[in-house]
């Protein structure tokens, strides 16, 4: 076993970036049985709080930090549900860069890739470890980016996030043009918020123009049950009858339908 390891990314907030991780990680765990790490690097910590309620853990005892500071991330990794783990962020983590300054003061290769040393170890032990990060060029995305095999770019049909995407894939092809590291994108995925609106269809028409197959063919549309999740924690839930809740089922279905794209997507890459 070694993880495949993927960030899922836009330099714009609040585009659907760590519902992406959550949904895809789940769904990983649930519905294609492996074995799924999320590791939560951004400091505002809503995928480790998602995560928390999904698994029912009232209390986050471990942090990433922690294991940044000790050069160690398995004594961070909480266990959520079946097949599932976290690692939790926190607000003590917005110092990552101060913590990677102090560490290698005059190194900074070793800055910008000291998250893929820590995750190295972890990889024989997961089929799948997915990476949250902040909107920012920043050390938070140069790490994610430098440990990754994989990147998942959202894109939603606004205008500023389309800006937000080019610039991502820009800034990617920077670190593998100066590092030569090896990151593919495997998928561009759409966010819809209006699928009938003039400004969503002009956006999606400009990224399938400039980004061809790249783009998926699955689109998350704006559902109250996604949102319920943040709140509530994701689940499937179950009629009287036993058969599962219709608008779980829909949301889960989705993102099962975009997971197996992505591996499509992987695959062609990889030349199977």
């Amino acid at each position: 076993m070694s993880a495949s390891v993927y960030v899922v990314g836009n330099f714009k907030g609040g585009v659907g970036k760590t519902k992406t991780v959550t949904m895809l990680s789940y769904i990983a765990a649930t519905r294609k049985n492996r074995k799924t790490l999320v590791i939560d690097l951004d400091p505002q910590a809503n995928a480790t709080s998602v995560l928390a309620k999904t698994g029912d853990i009232s209390e986050v005892k471990t942090n990433v930090t922690d294991g940044v500071i000790n050069g160690n991330l398995e004594p961070e990794i909480i266990h959520v549900i079946e097949n599932l783990d976290m690692i939790a962020a926190n607000v003590k983590f917005r110092n990552f860069g101060k913590i990677l300054m102090k560490m290698f003061p005059d190194d900074e290769l070793a800055q910008i890739t000291y998250l893929k040393k820590l995750i190295e170890p972890l990889k024989e032990e997961y089929d799948s470890i997915y990476l949250d990060v902040p909107p920012t060029i920043s050390d938070f995305s140069d790490n994610a980016m430098m440990a990754a095999d994989h990147c998942i770019v959202i894109l939603q049909t606004q205008e500023l996030s389309m800006d937000g995407t080019k610039t991502y894939i820009n800034y990617m092809q920077y670190l593998i043009d100066t590092y030569n590291t090896k990151l593919d994108i495997i998928g561009i995925l759409p966010c819809m918020l209006q699928p009938k609106a003039r400004v969503d269809k002009k956006v999606m028409h400009d990224a399938e123009e400039l980004y061809g197959n790249n783009v998926l063919h699955s689109i998350v549309k704006y559902q109250e049950r996604l949102k319920a999740y943040d709140a509530e924690g994701i689940a499937m839930g179950h009629m009287f009858n036993g058969k599962p809740d219709h608008w779980d089922k829909v949301a889960h279905d989705l993102y099962e339908n975009i997971l197996n794209e992505l591996d499509e997507h992987e695959k062609v890459l990889s030349g199977e």
